[in-house]
């Protein structure tokens, strides 16, 4: 087991361990860790706790200090600057001609590297760029090439439902979505209406996908002949989340609407398929 606190370092980014050394750090407490780019400035999210081995990824970074009104300070400076760095940046990118789409520009902490994200349809011959950036900032430059979804949770926005995009206030990282999460859960398939901002699937449609499966593995399937309390007849409508079975009942020609429960509670004929 080893002792931990959850660091991160942007809005709704990806949370990071740290091993605290002897410090008690609580919830929301800012601190300066040592990290794999430098000397980094995080918020705690998760307190001191311990986890297992295959929890972490070791060696654990440590946690150096608890960050002062400084290095708040510290941290703004950073911030006008980076938006210095990304006006430099745009007119150096087009300057070059290059084909590529400036998102965000960071400085690390302790200013030892600057961070250019950017979107771009392909590969991007940036080496003369680089070169400007480093002559201009003089110190160490990278351009990271992000995806569309990446760029929504930096840019932000409002999503079709009129809140704020998930992937930008609460989602740490993306799970993958599937047109089939969709279909399962009886979704207009117009690319408009189930797409995000990005583009791409919304994240949404991962919500209440377990739910809508365990739920489907219940129910019998559209067109399947089925056995009511009511006499033969034939599945044609489901409404998953209330479990819900809409019949057409053969010998009467009528669509009959019966609970799950209904149909396989004890003293009624169970739900069976027939080839």
């Amino acid at each position: 087991m080893y002792d931990v606190v959850g660091v991160r370092f942007k809005k709704a980014g990806k949370i990071y361990y740290f091993d605290p050394s002897e410090f008690k750090i609580p919830n929301e407490e800012f601190v300066i860790v040592e990290t794999v780019r430098g000397i980094e400035y995080g918020k705690v999210v998760i307190s001191n706790k311990k986890v297992d081995a295959e929890d972490v990824v070791l060696p654990l970074k440590k946690v150096i200090r608890i960050a002062d009104p400084k290095d708040k300070m510290t941290v703004d400076e950073n911030k006008m600057a980076a938006q210095e760095a990304y006006r430099v940046c745009e007119e150096k990118v087009n300057e070059h001609g290059l084909d590529m789409k400036l998102v965000d520009v960071e400085y690390t902490f302790d200013r030892n590297k600057v961070i250019f994200y950017f979107t771009a349809d392909g590969r991007v011959d940036f080496r003369e760029l680089v070169k400007d950036l480093a002559a201009i900032f003089r110190t160490r430059i990278e351009l990271r090439q992000i995806g569309v979804r990446d760029e929504a949770k930096m840019l932000g926005g409002i999503g079709p439902c009129g809140r704020m995009l998930c992937c930008s206030t609460f989602l740490g990282d993306f799970e993958p979505v599937s047109i089939k999460m969709a279909k399962d859960q009886n979704l207009s398939l117009n690319p408009s209406k189930i797409s995000g901002l990005c583009g791409r699937l919304m994240c949404c449609l991962k919500y209440e996908n377990d739910e809508y499966e365990t739920a489907k593995e219940a129910l019998p399937d559209i067109g399947e002949p089925i056995e009511t309390p009511n006499g033969r007849g034939k599945v044609v409508g489901l409404n998953i989340l209330e479990r819900l079975i809409q019949v057409e009942l053969l010998d009467i020609e009528r669509v009959v609407e019966f609970t799950l429960d209904e149909l396989i509670e004890e003293g009624a004929v169970s739900i069976q398929a027939t080839d």
